[in-house]
Parts: C-alpha cells; sequence; structure tokens
C-alpha cells in the first residue's frame, strides 16, 4: 500500500453558537446609510443573507462539519466510506479504518485526492483539532504538505499547474473517463443531508473516488495499456 484516494463531503455548521456569531457580522452593503432603510434591510433580505453565510461555512474547516470521508486503500473495487451526522465519531471510525496499513508504512504513503492539499486534508485536519481528536499519522503526515510534496498527489495541481483549477468533472472530460456528478454536484451537499437523503451524498463521494482513481491511474500511467513507446 503506497498510496491512497480520499474524498471528503461537508456541511456547514450545526453549532448555535457559530450561527449567533455568523448572524452577528452580517451587515447591509455600504450603500445603505438612513437607518431606516438599513433596518429594512436586516427586515427583508437579512434572514437570506445570514443563510447564505452559514451555508459557507461548509467550506470552512474552523466552522463547518465533515459528513462522509470516501477512500480507497486498494485501488480496485467499491470505494468505502464513514458517514453520519455525529462528526467526531466519522473522525474515530476513519481513523480506525487507516490503521490496516502497517504503522511502519504510514511515513511513505501518498495521499491522492482532487484539490486534496488546498481543500480534503487540510479541512479534515482542522475538524480533528476542533473536535479534540488526534488524526491518524498519514493525516497529519500529509497535513503540512504542498500541492506538490510527494506526500500527496494532488490530481488538480499536477494537472493544472499550481495555482490554477480544474474541476475532476472537466478532468475526466478531457481523459474521456466517465464524469462521475449525476445527480448530485458538491454545491448540493449540504441540502441533500438537510432534507435527509445522506446516503445519497456517500453514493456521490463514492463517484468521486472511483474518477480520481481513474484519474491518478491515467496521470501517472499505472496501467501498461495506456504507455507509448517512443522511436
Amino acid at each position: 500500500m503506497n498510496h491512497i484516494v480520499i474524498d471528503i463531503e461537508t456541511i456547514a455548521t450545526q453549532r448555535m453558537d457559530v450561527m449567533d456569531y455568523i448572524a452577528a457580522t452580517v451587515k447591509p452593503p455600504a450603500t445603505y446609510k438612513k437607518p431606516d432603510s438599513i433596518a429594512e434591510w436586516h427586515k427583508e433580505q437579512g434572514p437570506a443573507a445570514i443563510e447564505e453565510a452559514v451555508a459557507k461555512t461548509g467550506l470552512d474547516g474552523a466552522f463547518g462539519q465533515v459528513c462522509v470521508i470516501g477512500y480507497d486503500l486498494h485501488d480496485t473495487g467499491e470505494p468505502d466510506a464513514v458517514y453520519g451526522l455525529d462528526e467526531s465519531d466519522v473522525l474515530m471510525r476513519f481513523n480506525a479504518a487507516l490503521d490496516v496499513i502497517p504503522r511502519a508504512m504510514h511515513s511513505a504513503v501518498t495521499v491522492v485526492g482532487h484539490n486534496v492539499a488546498a481543500f480534503d486534508i487540510r479541512f479534515l485536519f482542522q475538524r480533528y483539532v476542533v473536535n479534540g481528536i488526534r488524526p491518524h499519522s498519514i493525516i497529519s503526515h500529509a497535513a503540512g504538505a504542498k500541492s506538490w510534496d510527494a506526500r500527496v498527489y494532488d490530481t488538480m495541481t499536477q494537472f493544472a499547474g499550481y495555482g490554477n483549477r480544474i474541476s475532476l468533472d472537466k478532468l475526466c472530460l478531457a481523459l474521456s473517463i466517465p464524469s462521475p456528478k449525476g445527480d448530485m454536484d458538491g454545491s448540493m451537499v449540504n441540502q441533500a443531508v438537510k432534507d435527509g437523503r445522506l446516503l445519497e451524498v456517500v453514493e456521490y463521494c463514492k463517484r468521486d473516488i472511483k474518477a480520481t482513481r481513474e484519474v491518478y491511474r491515467r496521470m501517472t500511467f499505472k496501467d501498461a495499456d495506456q504507455m507509448r513507446l517512443v522511436a
């Protein structure tokens, strides 16, 4: 086992104190000067602005929450996932899942993912800290890695270059790999979970894992029949 593929799905904060904190920071545009117009804005537009601001915490490791961690340890077959709305339980079960990898190999494992260095690993590390749970050594080892570091293989950065972006969906299209998106994308996860459709999010995450795994194999020429001999 020299690499693992991971992908996480996140939702907005579930903490009322954080929601109150965010609500207090939401202000009308600077063009609103008069007290009566400011009051009208808070009444008419304030609730939607607060809801939008809270939703954005799903991308903030300080306040958001991990609800699904998809992973592939075998480079074949159906990916695995730990999931639930009890974040501490999800994180501890992910630690247990990684414990099947021999301790002597932990520092040599490469964590593979799409935008994995800037988002997935960093978000996971932050949520471990917030929850007071020691991250698995594979995650803590990768947490300080840059996108080009050997500890991670970030398919987005490896293909698009540092500082540039390409979506997984677009990269799959370029490489003629079936799109993982289907009827869901990342922007729909928070609402899907609110609607009680967590298992749909789990399946979406697993599709992303499969697509990322295939992208990684293509980009690292793991399949012999993809190699081209140059005369």
